[in-house]
C-alpha cells in the first residue's frame, strides 16, 4: 500500500491492513464538506486516520469538528470534562488508562461510530496506542470458527472495563480506585453478535474486547477460551497498527470496526488525551436479529 492523493487530500497508508495518515488538513467546526467526505470515505478503507500537527485546536475547536461527523454521544456513566459539553478525559493522573484491548462503550446497545482523539499531554517515550482491524480479524477465521462466530452471542458489560477484570484490585491506588467506582456507577449489560455487518461497508466484523464477558449459551470457562481464540485473531500483528503521539496529534476511528489498545508504559509520567465521540449504531447480525439490553442497574 502506497501514499496517493485523492482530490484534496493526501493520504499515507500506516500498515498493511488498517490505518493511514491524512496529511495537508487543518481540522476546524468550519471544515470544507467535500474534505469531510473524503476523510469518510478513507476512514471506510482504512478504520483509523491520524492527523499531525492540529496544535490549534482547543477544547471547543475539537468539539465543533468532531459534530460534522455526527451527533455527539454521551458517555453512559463518566462526566464530561469541566467546561465542556462533550470531551471524555483520558487522564493517566485521575486513574485513566485504557490498557486492554476494546472497542469503546460496547456495554450499552447504540455503539458509537466515531472517536476524535486529541493529543494534549504526551510523554516523550511511551503512551503510543494500537488498533485492529475486526474485519481482517473475521476473515482470518478458519471457516469452521466463521460459521461458529456468526451464530455466537457475547455479554458485554462495564463491570469488565478497565479494570483487567478486577483481578489486580489489592495493588490499584486509591485514585484509580475511583475512576472505576464512576465508570460502573450504573452497571450495563448487553447482548450483541459476536460478528456484525458494518452499516456502511456491508462487511462482517468481529464485536468482543474487553467489555465482552461471557458467550450466550456457555459456562464461564467455554466462554473464556472461545473469547481467547478469537480475541487472538482480532491482535494478531498482521492485523495491527501502532501510533507514536505527539502533541497536537489528533486520530479519528471507526469503533465498530476496530478494537484499540492504549499502551501503559510510561510508569509516572503524565499522560492526557481528549475524546469526542459521536453518532451511534444498534449493532445487526447476518440475520438481521440487533443488539438489545439486559441489565441496567
Amino acid at each position: 500500500m502506497t501514499a496517493f492523493q485523492t482530490k484534496q487530500l493526501k493520504v499515507v497508508p500506516q500498515a498493511g491492513r488498517i490505518g493511514a495518515e491524512i496529511q495537508g488538513v487543518q481540522l476546524s467546526g468550519d471544515l470544507e464538506s467535500s474534505i469531510l467526505n473524503e476523510i469518510k470515505q478513507a476512514l471506510n478503507e482504512y478504520k483509523v486516520v491520524f492527523f499531525k500537527g492540529q496544535n490549534h485546536l482547543t477544547d471547543a475547536s475539537q468539539e465543533a469538528f468532531a459534530t460534522l461527523l455526527g451527533e455527539p454521544y454521551a458517555h453512559p456513566t463518566v462526566p464530561v470534562k469541566n467546561n465542556t459539553n462533550y470531551i471524555f478525559e483520558l487522564d493517566s493522573e485521575q486513574g485513566a488508562k485504557a490498557n486492554h484491548w476494546h472497542t469503546d462503550v460496547t456495554f450499552v446497545p447504540e455503539v458509537p461510530k466515531y472517536s476524535v482523539l486529541r493529543g494534549v499531554t504526551i510523554p516523550e517515550v511511551g503512551g503510543d496506542t494500537v488498533w485492529a482491524n475486526t474485519n481482517t480479524a473475521y476473515e482470518d477465521l478458519p471457516d469452521g470458527l466463521k460459521r461458529l462466530a456468526d451464530k455466537l452471542w457475547g455479554i458485554h458489560s462495564n463491570e469488565f472495563d478497565y479494570a483487567q477484570f478486577k483481578q489486580s484490585d489489592i495493588n490499584v491506588n486509591e485514585v484509580t480506585q475511583k475512576y472505576r467506582a464512576v465508570f460502573e456507577s450504573t452497571v450495563f449489560k448487553t447482548r450483541h453478535p459476536v460478528v456484525h455487518v458494518h452499516a456502511e461497508t456491508g462487511k462482517k466484523h468481529l464485536l468482543l474486547g474487553g467489555f465482552a464477558g461471557k458467550l450466550e449459551g456457555y459456562t464461564t470457562s467455554e466462554s473464556e477460551r472461545l473469547l481467547s481464540i478469537f480475541d487472538s485473531y482480532v491482535t494478531r500483528l498482521e492485523n495491527t497498527v501502532r501510533w507514536k503521539w505527539t502533541e497536537g496529534d489528533v486520530v479519528i476511528w471507526d469503533n465498530l470496526a476496530t478494537q484499540h489498545y492504549a499502551v501503559a508504559d510510561y510508569g509516572d509520567r503524565h499522560r492526557v488525551v481528549r475524546r469526542v465521540t459521536v453518532g451511534k449504531n444498534v449493532p445487526v447480525n447476518q440475520e438481521n436479529e440487533v443488539s438489545r439490553l439486559i441489565v441496567k442497574k
